[in-house]
């Protein structure tokens, strides 16, 4: 028996040092590639999470054949937003949505945003947006004469005029018999009415459809885009 230990202590260090010589001898470039390959993996794996479900996919199918249209999931940022709950490599743990980007990372002409059950848009500096909820209406019927103030509305070419205008969305405003917001709940059903512009990068109209919230509590949204206008530009000193 104590041969036995003495063996098994001895074969033990072998493996151990083994082990220590192979760490040592692997170059920092091959643990560069190592991160660079897990990272890939992590990255399939979170389109993975962020993809909405398959049964939604081939419930809109035919909307979705149609031009500027799409399906996205949206994280709550409180769950999975960096240092939050579930940490996720993506900026913003995919709580944003750009619509003319079709990215969810965050910064890059992010549109709208789900947190604390809430959608969002007017995020920082100048960019701004205002939204309405007009109840159960089906996207296919929405066009920009149902909404003429969101649709007219011109943003301000200079800084401290649009930061008024920032400040204005976020405290809210009534306008031909419409509530606009830069913060609603998110309600399964309804349809939005989303004016989003992003100085240098876009100004768009969108309509969507909150059409599923999970119990994680991740939102479904369907949409569409009603108009693209001309990049607005800041008029800057």
């Amino acid at each position: 028996m104590k041969k036995f230990s003495i063996a098994t202590g001895i074969l033990v260090t072998l493996l151990l040092v083994g082990a220590s010589s192979f760490a040592q001898t692997q170059s920092r470039d091959d643990i560069l590639k190592q991160i660079e390959s897990k990272r890939a993996e992590l990255n399939v794996l979170e389109n993975r999470f962020l993809s909405p479900s398959e049964e939604d996919k081939a419930k809109y199918a035919d909307f979705l054949r149609q031009p500027n249209t799409g399906l996205i999931r949206l994280l709550p940022r409180e769950k999975f937003d960096s240092s939050r709950e579930v940490r996720l490599t993506i900026r913003g743990g995919g709580a944003f949505y750009s619509f003319t980007r079709l990215t969810h990372e965050y910064g890059e002409g992010s549109d709208i945003e789900l947190e604390q059950g809430n959608l969002a848009t007017g995020f920082a500096g100048a960019d701004y947006g205002m939204m309405t909820n007009i109840g159960d209406t089906p996207l296919e019927n929405v066009t920009t004469e149902a909404v003429p103030f969101l649709a007219a509305h011109v943003p301000a070419d200079d800084v401290p005029k649009a930061r008024i205008e920032q400040r204005k969305w976020g405290e809210g405003a009534t306008a031909d018999g419409a509530s606009y917001r830069e913060r609603l709940l998110a309600k399964v059903n309804s349809t939005y009415l989303l004016r989003s512009v992003n100085y240098d990068r876009s100004d768009l109209l969108v309509a969507f459809r909150v059409v599923r919230i999970d119990d994680d509590d991740s939102v479904t949204i369907l949409w569409k885009i009603l108009k693209k206008y001309p990049t607005p530009r800041l008029a800057r000193n």
